[in-house]
């Protein structure tokens, strides 16, 4: 009864899987080996379902790769006390000023879209912090990338394959794409 859409889903993933850049996911793993040995932190944003992402990226990223990490989202008393006080687009970038986000740290985006003046606010305020502090930006994003495209180190742009499928791609790769960085960078961790 599905065959033919399941079929098809995996095609696309075929042909994102061909049309992805190497290059972008190389810079995105030596950012994070540069982070890690400077001992910087890494702070992932993502909201919907990026955010339950996050919180799985963040997992990977301290008790693999060895980086110090953290979603925003997992604190969701903090996440809805400034919804709810302050406005949804200031949830990440406060939360990143009170973390003292320096130029040694990293922020990683977790994101459909990317985000814009329209979607995403608390996404570009909070990237627009990590620019004034020169912390590095990684971006795994889709559709055109959004404002996380225009201002990351480093952007690994899922293809748009299927009009009808883009957040799905778009999540799905997110795993696909944060498991291989912390796997390469695992595979150069020195001894605790």
């Amino acid at each position: 009864m599905y065959q033919e859409y399941i079929e098809n889903y995996l095609e696309e993933t075929k042909k994102i899987a061909a049309q992805v850049s190497v290059e972008d996911i190389n810079r995105s793993a030596e950012i994070l080996k540069a982070v890690r040995e400077q001992g910087g932190r890494l702070f992932i944003l993502g909201a919907g379902g990026s955010a339950a992402n996050a919180a799985h990226a963040v997992n990977d990223f301290r008790k693999i790769g060895g980086i110090e990490s953290y979603a925003p989202t997992d604190n969701v008393a903090e996440l809805s006390a400034r919804t709810n006080d302050e406005g949804w687009h200031t949830t990440f970038v406060e939360w990143l000023k009170t973390s003292k986000l320096s130029s040694r740290d990293a922020v990683m985006v977790l994101s459909v879209g990317g985000g814009s003046e329209k979607a995403s606010l608390n996404i570009v305020y909070a990237l627009k912090l990590a620019r004034q502090r020169d912390a590095k930006v990684i971006s795994i994003v889709s559709r055109d990338g959004g404002y996380a495209r225009e201002v990351s180190d480093a952007c690994v742009l899922v293809p748009v394959v299927s009009e009808e499928r883009i957040t799905p791609h778009a999540e799905g790769w997110q795993g696909i794409i944060w498991h291989l960085l912390v796997n390469a960078i695992d595979q150069s961790t020195i001894a605790i």
